[in-house]
């Protein structure tokens, strides 16, 4: 037991949950590439990814402008960190959570939602954003339903690249030192590759921004399709896409994200998720062309735990 001499004192430089969220670790990966490779590990997060860092940014948002009161509801709809990192954050402000999600969605994901205590609603995952049967479709509808409802849509709101703005970019920049010259992220709400990218042009103009987006997207595709892969796909294009930002969206398919990703933990030790493993497939290839002075920085967004089943059976 902490003596009353002396919890007052050290109380103050405990920082609450919410205010771990950020300031993750970078960490070298060895694969033997000309250019140093380097992670950002956003699994280290308290909910888990890095969505927790526009998912807070959007609640404290809502509460300001008082689209969210009190006792309110939470929807929105999302492939599971999005949602994971609202539930963490509605069960400690003490908001009813509704996430719906695609039924591509691990079973690890649907259990964290749950373990949170939010309501699941998982949906057919649909080829088009604009199914009415679609996940997106979906929290819509519940949102208009539920009185108190605000949902922070993700694919739509400023917050979401503003919370990397404010946030990734310049932790990545301080933490390389402002040497990093190539950036990598999966592509989906892209707010983080909007976000950090505008934050890293601003510093230097010549730093590539290099999203990795599953190849059958809406955006990839001339026929878009459903995928497997979760935290990749840009099947929305809004403002929260800043493409006067990003040099090159490199699409990946299923078969070669889920590779990458297996071979990773079985070759590496690294139990990623499965941007991470796209993410990291795409920077060997983009290594190739680099020199020894390049500084690429690659977006861990979440662990491979979240996807044990899905991967590893």
């Amino acid at each position: 037991m902490i003596s009353s001499q002396y919890s007052t004192d050290i109380s103050e430089g405990f920082p609450t949950i919410l205010r771990m969220i950020g300031n993750t670790p970078l960490m070298r990966l060895d694969f033997g590439t000309m250019p140093m490779l380097l992670a950002k590990l956003e699994m280290m997060n308290p909910g888990g990814s890095i969505k927790d860092r526009c998912a807070l940014y959007m609640i404290e948002e809502a509460e300001r402008t008082r689209q969210l009161m009190p006792g309110g509801t939470i929807v929105e709809a999302s492939s599971g960190n999005q949602g994971i990192a609202l539930s963490m954050i509605g069960r400690v402000k003490g908001y009813r959570t509704i996430i719906t999600v695609p039924d591509r969605t691990a079973p690890e994901k649907i259990a964290v939602l749950k373990a949170y205590g939010a309501e699941v609603h998982i949906c057919p995952n649909t080829d088009s954003h604009d199914d009415p049967r679609h996940y997106h479709s979906r929290a819509v509808q519940l949102a208009k339903s539920i009185p108190g409802a605000y949902m922070p849509n993700q694919y739509y709101n400023a917050a979401n690249p503003r919370a990397h703005y404010m946030t990734t970019g310049p932790e990545i920049w301080r933490q390389t030192n402002g040497s990093v010259t190539h950036f990598i992220c999966g592509a989906g709400s892209c707010g983080t590759l909007s976000g950090v990218g505008r934050y890293l042009k601003e510093q230097r103009s010549s730093i590539k921004i290099i999203g990795v987006d599953a190849e059958t997207s809406l955006y990839s595709s001339k026929e878009p399709l459903a995928y497997q892969v979760e935290g990749l796909g840009i099947d929305v294009i809004s403002d929260t896409f800043d493409q006067k930002v990003v040099d090159h969206i490199i699409p990946i398919s299923d078969a070669d994200a889920f590779a990458s990703t297996r071979r990773l933990a079985r070759d590496k030790g690294l139990l990623v998720g499965l941007s991470s493993g796209a993410v990291v497939h795409v920077a060997l290839e983009y290594a190739k062309a680099l020199s020894s002075t390049d500084v690429v920085v690659c977006i861990f967004a979440d662990s491979g735990r979240n996807y044990l089943s899905k991967l590893f059976e």
